[in-house]
């Protein structure tokens, strides 16, 4: 139970539908989504549309998407891989050809093809109740007729201005006046509208071929990409349902979407977590703060080492899950010292970082939507395509150019992604749809929060409202809210910590408590996050 005296939120309850999102208008979409009619998925997409218009750093039709699905009463969990492709053209040779010795987040060879809208569409037909005009349409409206932007999308716009101002589609029309807008100023996309609308009365063909997907290479080519009309339009069929990857922990099942998502990166933490003691001196302790770092470390390796598009490279999923390798790698991690000299699996891509949107849903019936849709950083590459009104994702800067690595850039080819939906399923029901939004950090996020709630039992706000901290480029970023004390500890066995600017992250979850028959939920306080039931 929280303290009352002290600044904070609790947990939002309800008992037929709940949504938790990032921006407020954004979970009223996905209740007015429910309360008409339609599902988890139906509210999900809508959700996220608006949010793509609302919340425009982070995410949009020019980006990707993940889904977890658990449909009440199957006791299945249905994964969506959203993820869109490299150009047909993306070879090292071609872009050695072209003097590109690596790739940039504002280059528009760090644009892959938008898995996202593809991605809606299928969902929609497999497992909504509504059509794509109506689910996009309360965005259309919000793009056409305005929004006030709230106080963390006015920072983020703020941090962001130098990109945009690379562009000159994008300074038109997200710089007015030359300057990012501050919070409370009213901003509005009308092009992007009619791409919506078309998308909404003409299903994703309206996006990947046409004017639209036209507009797209126009603006690409302009600034030296490979893309083709072709690869839009073959794009369309990216999108696909695959086989969730799951490990066992604390007596539940914890479901994430396979490579070349970064899902099993925290089923590695986890499984390695689990072979450590639950910290006595509680959950904001120097002692579980150093295991959780530890545990990060050696995950993180095996990512930057194996993870990439399994079309193209066998990614060892099986072994780096097994019980046996969590063990293992538990036995490395000690109380008494930072590992200084960790075997390396390959070159830290640590240093490319985010901005994503995460938000889930669970309906009347009980079916539980996670759902997670990004730009990857900050207005992605910044590339505007003015006519369609689309912000293009940098997704591509995940790809390396190192030839022979499993994350080469290729033709076609999926890059290593970041954005990962959780789901918590027990005796073959699910208990709950969660998510942490950041970029890298999300794995890292995901078993804090994790942990903090069923290890240490925090509630599903406290659990998001938790300090945090991220190993990252040989130090540790930590929040304000670490205590002076448990950083000295920290430093004393062996990590260098540092204070971050922004906070790290930021998660929504839904529990369901059956016994009960509630809804129980938690919105990220380090965004403008927002969870409401009925």
């Amino acid at each position: 139970m929280r303290d009352f005296h002290a600044p904070g939120r609790s947990p939002v309850i309800s008992g037929r539908g709940m949504a938790a999102t990032s921006m407020p208008a954004a979970t009223l979409t996905a209740l007015d989504i429910l309360r008409s009619g339609g599902n988890a998925v139906d509210a999900a997409i809508a959700a996220t549309a608006v949010l793509g218009v609302i919340e425009p750093q982070s995410t949009g039709i020019g980006g990707d998407c993940f889904v977890l699905y658990a449909p009440a009463g199957t006791g299945k969990v249905i994964a969506m891989n959203g993820s869109g492709r490299a150009p047909a053209g993306a070879t090292p040779e071609a872009l050695r050809a072209r003097q590109v010795t690596a790739l940039e987040p504002t280059s528009a060879h760090s644009v892959t093809i938008p898995g996202a809208i593809g991605a809606w569409e299928k969902l929609s037909r497999a497992h909504g109740r509504k059509g794509l005009d109506e689910l996009l349409e309360p965005a259309a409206r919000f793009a056409e007729g305005g929004f006030h932007v709230h106080a963390r999308v006015a920072t983020d716009w703020a941090d962001a201005a130098g990109k945009l101002a690379k562009n000159a589609a994008a300074a038109r029309h997200y710089l007015p006046g030359g300057v990012a807008p501050k919070m409370s100023d009213k901003m509005a996309f009308p092009a992007l509208a009619r791409t919506l609308r078309n998308i909404g009365q003409h299903g994703a063909k309206a996006f990947y071929e046409g004017a639209a997907a036209a507009d797209m290479v126009k603006a690409l080519n302009a600034l030296g990409g490979l893309h083709t009309e072709e690869d839009f339009a073959n794009g369309r069929e990216a999108a696909e349902f695959v086989t969730p990857i799951k490990t066992r922990w604390k007596g539940m099942d914890v479901f994430q979407c396979p490579p070349n998502g970064s899902g099993m990166i925290v089923l590695e933490i986890l499984n390695i977590l689990g072979n450590l003691p639950t910290a006595e001196q509680g959950p904001l302790s120097a002692e579980r703060f150093h295991r959780h770092i530890e545990a990060a470390r050696l995950a993180y390796r095996d990512r930057d080492a194996f993870l990439s598009d399994p079309a193209f490279f066998d990614v060892p999923v099986e072994k780096l899950l097994s019980p046996e390798y969590g063990a293992a790698l538990a036995r490395l991690i000690s109380d008494e010292r930072a590992m200084a000299m960790m075997p390396l699996a390959g070159e830290s891509d640590l240093a490319r970082h985010k901005d994503t949107i995460y938000m889930c849903v669970v309906d009347e019936e009980g079916n539980a939507c996670s759902f997670i849709n990004s730009l990857f950083e900050s207005f992605g590459s910044g590339i505007l395509a003015e006519e369609s009104g689309v912000m293009l994702q940098n997704r591509g800067y995940g790809f390396r150019l190192e030839e022979g690595h499993p994350n080469c850039i290729g033709p076609n080819k999926r890059p290593m992604h970041t954005i990962i939906p959780g789901m918590v399923m027990k005796d073959n029901e699910c208990i709950m749809p969660y998510g942490v939004m950041g970029g890298h950090f999300q794995p890292m996020g995901q078993t804090l929060f994790l942990t903090n709630h069923f290890e240490y039992g925090m509630d599903v706000q406290e659990a998001i409202d938790a300090p945090r901290l991220f190993p990252r480029l040989g130090k540790v970023q930590v929040e304000n809210g670490i205590s002076p004390e448990v950083v000295a500890r920290l430093n004393a066995l062996g990590h260098e910590c540092e204070p971050i600017a922004k906070p790290h992250g930021g998660g929504q979850a839904i529990f369901i408590d059956r016994k009960r028959g509630a809804l129980i939920a938690g919105s990220e306080p380090r965004k403008d996050g927002c969870a409401m039931g009925y």
